[in-house]
């Protein structure tokens, strides 16, 4: 029954104090980062693998040494490494800084490389490719803008 004492007058403490509460806000941020950063190693090393077989299946059946799948197939799962490497890259600077304008801008810099692995995946040869390419196009353009304001913003913070 200690051990539930302790957590209530634990828990009274951080409902009365901002400083103590918000430090605890913090470690269980910091915890969560790193939870979600290992996952993201996992589902690197999954992807990775995920592309190694694949090119080796294709490499060593017949007709050997030569791809029978679309290039197109491949090059989208080389990004899905890409992007996956880009989310960790963005735990990884949250965990590394309070700097939220730089968090932002990487993550946008991430929806980019998400949007053109989309454009560099998307099947040309269905009816619906055109609504698509009008949807990603207006899609680049926001997040174009977006990136161009924080990278604007951040440079004029860091020359005060």
């Amino acid at each position: 029954m200690s051990w539930l004492t302790a957590l209530g007058q634990f828990i009274v403490e951080l409902a009365v104090s901002d400083e103590k509460f918000l430090k605890a806000l913090k470690r269980v941020e910091g915890l969560a980062s790193r939870i979600l950063a290992l996952g993201m190693i996992v589902v690197i090393i999954a992807a990775i693998t995920d592309v190694g077989q694949f090119i080796l299946t294709e490499l060593l059946t017949p007709p050997y040494w030569q791809f029978t799948t679309d290039l197109v197939r491949i090059f989208g799962l080389f990004l899905n490494v890409l992007v996956a490497l880009e989310i960790l890259e963005n735990i990884t600077a949250y965990l590394r800084t309070d700097v939220s304008a730089q968090i932002v801008e990487l993550v946008i810099v991430t929806a980019l490389i998400a949007i053109a692995r989309k454009i560099i995946i998307l099947n040309i040869d269905q009816p619906e490719t055109i609504p698509k390419l009008v949807g990603l196009a207006v899609s680049i353009l926001a997040v174009t803008i977006s990136y161009w304001i924080i990278r604007r913003q951040n440079h004029h913070q860091r020359q005060r």
